[in-house]
């Protein structure tokens, strides 16, 4: 069994297309985080320039400047770091979750369901494969935003240990999100919804603020357990950072007394 994950959520407003601001404010919040008291770091969907459809010239290359940023505060602070940003590769622009390890090694996973409402479909090359990441004993699942809408995609299904043995796939699926206040209702159920389904922890991590579009959103960042009950404090708007321990006793418990993944339909997604 492994031991208990402390996930820091970082909700904060974004400054619009302006990365070193960006950065700078995530520099200057985070100061406080003392080195070790932490095992993530989860900040917002396109957390150095907002969600911004028509500034893909602000695209960095994998290791570029916003990267290497994770990678200093993740070294700093003795934790992963996690959250999308975009990225080019050749004449493709991928809206990237990155994970950077505190040994400045990482994971990506790019967003799938690009939201056809802001274009992003037409600006952005969507992903074809979903990633499981592996953080001090734990499998996490990290979806993107508007990834939230499609349950298959996220279905935590049965991984195959041995020939008599088999478990689910992650512990922890998390998502990092520009979510919008009028859409905020959908936000807290379907986040609620995922973790129930799916028997696991759910970390979503939203901004807040107006954007350059005049789009408000609400934050409502939040953790959840595997029954879809609320064990983080902050709420509403208002910018927070809060460090929440998930209870790896609790999950195994949990799923052994109500073995429901067990039951799930076998099916794959292409």
């Amino acid at each position: 069994m492994p031991k208990n994950l402390k996930v820091t959520i970082v909700q904060q407003p974004l400054v619009w297309q302006d990365v070193q601001a960006n950065l700078y404010h995530f520099s200057t919040v985070l100061h406080s985080l003392k080195k070790g008291s932490t095992d993530v770091i989860v900040l917002p969907e396109m957390f150095n320039t907002g969600f911004a459809m028509e500034a893909t010239h602000l695209a960095e290359t994998e290791g570029g400047p916003t990267m290497l940023w994770m990678a200093e505060l993740a070294a700093t602070k003795r934790a992963a770091v996690c959250g999308s940003i975009m990225i080019k590769e050749k004449k493709h622009i991928y809206n990237r979750f990155v994970w950077m390890y505190p040994d400045l090694s990482y994971n990506t996973y790019d967003k799938r369901h690009l939201f056809r409402l802001s274009k992003e479909h037409e600006l952005f090359t969507a992903g074809k494969e979903s990633v499981l990441i592996e953080h001090n004993g734990w499998t996490i699942c990290p979806q993107i935003c508007y990834d939230l809408r499609f349950p298959v995609w996220s279905r935590n299904r049965l991984a195959k240990i041995s020939e008599t043995q088999v478990a689910p796939e992650y512990e922890v699926l998390l998502y990092t999100a520009n979510w919008p206040k009028v859409r905020s209702f959908a936000w807290n159920h379907l986040l609620i919804a995922r973790a129930i389904e799916n028997q696991c922890y759910v970390v979503g991590v939203n901004r807040i603020g107006k954007d350059g579009t005049g789009m408000d959103h609400s934050g409502d960042s939040v953790v959840l357990d595997p029954l879809g009950e609320k064990i983080s404090k902050g709420k509403g708007s208002k910018p927070f950072i809060e460090t929440v321990t998930l209870d790896a006793k609790h999950i195994t418990k949990l799923r052994e007394s109500f073995p429901v993944l067990m039951d799930g339909d076998v099916f794959s997604v292409k």
